[in-house]
């Protein structure tokens, strides 16, 4: 381990990031809001813990190992997570306890969603604007961000990347540098933030509600300016029909978008098989969920059309918006949506759960063993699109789904220890583990209220979740940490 080089660029990030800082000291200023100073003092505080670890190794030089990597990015969300929490204490008109304000961080940048705060209508512009910032860096991931503005970083990028790149096949390039690959992946995500942004705005929302919405929509996040989300939108159907499109574009894989981009077809989304798997299972879902809310007689035609098919796809995307509190739903449909929040979205997005592509080979792997039996000397290959998937790769996400189901199951536990009951124990676990946001139960609205022991479990959970399991749980590995 190069704890000289790794200092060094933990510090430079966190520079980087409390820069960032400076722009709600900007919107409280545009609004004549009293918190400049919460934010100013955050952002002093930020630089400089990130210049005293800079500073003293600023000309040590050296490659990352993978190891150097793994360590990296745990350890920045994990300091991003407490640092981020600042502005919440310092800020008057939350008055968050430490726990909540690092729950509210955490939540932000795991793209989680879930949140503490009430009263959201009433809070300054400027706090506002803070949570669906973090939502947006968090959502693209700010060291691939780092890696592609900062090249003078001096040391080897592919090592950060492949650690904080979602999805089963992590080696894979967009283009053949490291840096190519950032700059692609941060110019789609602006994009697409842009788009988002114009259409909401062209659609009737205003300029800032427009801007913090896009924020949270493209990083598949659910923070929302209101506290009824995007019911408070629910009457302009032009804006929740915006929203549900490009949650289902920010949950395909983003290279996908490059190279539909560059190549001017939308031909292959289709041809790629995880592609088509995610929007097969949002079509199927959404032609269960809206006919059954309009035959139990739930809502009327019009509403079951638009309130099933939107919160389908946000909860299986893991965005988390709602227009509707649809814990209330009847019977079995609730637990479907959780149940699909595990699929989540497409690898290589900035969407939660364990992915559509790893589902889908965890499915041929099954079929495969289904005809082992029935023809036992046979030899069958686990293919997609064409081609064998590595005996490795196929047993790395057999190992993957086994520590999520118990990682999972270990955090229900806990929580149900805590005092929790079952239900909101399950679905807290599932909407932390997937970076969902909204459960059932006692957390249906929020988690304000729920105990500290509880909101340090979840918190660990979103940790678990953003960096899918083994980027964090190697470090817990005694072998990772000898020579």
């Amino acid at each position: 381990m190069h704890y000289p080089v790794i200092l060094k660029v933990l510090g430079l990030l966190l520079m980087v990031f409390s820069l960032t800082l400076l722009t709600p000291v900007l919107v409280a200023s545009l609004y004549q809001e009293n918190t400049h100073e919460a934010f100013f003092f955050s952002f002093a505080i930020t630089f400089s813990i990130g210049m005293l670890m800079w500073l003293p190794y600023s000309r040590e030089k050296g490659e990352l190992r993978t190891r150097d990597g793994f360590f990296i990015t745990v350890m920045f969300w994990v300091e991003l997570g407490l640092v981020g929490a600042i502005p919440f204490v310092l800020t008057d008109a939350v008055h968050l306890s430490f726990t909540d304000a690092v729950f509210e961080s955490i939540s932000g940048l795991t793209t989680t969603g879930a949140t503490v705060i009430t009263g959201l209508d009433d809070l300054p512009k400027s706090l506002l604007y803070y949570r669906q910032q973090l939502q947006w860096l968090g959502g693209i991931g700010i060291v691939v961000i780092a890696v592609a503005i900062m090249p003078m970083l001096g040391v080897g990028g592919m090592q950060l990347y492949r650690a904080e790149t979602p999805g089963p096949i992590k080696d894979n390039k967009l283009t053949p540098r490291i840096t190519e690959t950032a700059k692609a992946l941060f110019f789609i995500y602006v994009a697409l933030t842009a788009a988002c942004m114009l259409a909401y705005w062209f659609a009737g929302m205003s300029a800032f509600d427009a801007l913090a919405h896009s924020f949270s929509t493209v990083a598949i996040g659910g923070f929302s300016t209101h506290d009824s989300s995007m019911g408070f939108f629910y009457d302009n159907k032009a804006i929740i029909s915006i929203c549900t499109f490009f949650m289902v574009a920010s949950g395909l894989n983003f290279g996908l978008h490059y190279y539909g981009w560059v190549r001017k077809s939308l031909s292959q989304y289709w041809r790629n098989p995880e592609a088509r798997m995610y929007l097969l299972m949002l079509l199927a879902g959404c032609l269960v969920v809206s006919p059954y809310l309009f035959f139990t007689n739930t809502y009327q035609e019009t509403d079951s059309f638009f309130h099933g098919i939107f919160q389908l796809v946000s909860i299986m995307t893991t965005t988390g918006f709602a227009t509707t509190n649809f814990s209330s739903w009847p019977t079995f449909l609730p637990f479907l949506l959780l149940f699909l929040s595990f699929f989540g979205a497409c690898a290589g997005s900035t969407g939660g759960g364990i992915k559509v592509g790893r589902m889908l080979i965890l499915a041929k792997q099954g079929f495969r063993e289904i005809h082992r039996l029935i023809h036992p000397s046979g030899v069958f290959h686990i293919k997609v699109r064409n081609r064998n998937v590595p005996e490795r790769i196929a047993d790395a996400i057999w190992a993957f789904f086994g520590a999520y189901l118990a990682v999972y199951y270990l955090m229900v536990l806990l929580l149900l220890a805590s005092g929790l009951d079952y239900v909101t124990a399950w679905s807290a676990t599932a909407a932390a583990l997937n970076n969902l946001g909204p459960g059932l139960g006692d957390v249906a609205l929020h988690y304000g209220d729920i105990n500290n022991f509880s909101k340090w479990i979840l918190c660990f959970g979103m940790l678990l979740g953003r960096l899918e399991i083994f980027t964090l749980l190697v470090l817990l590995n005694p072998m990772f940490w000898r020579r």
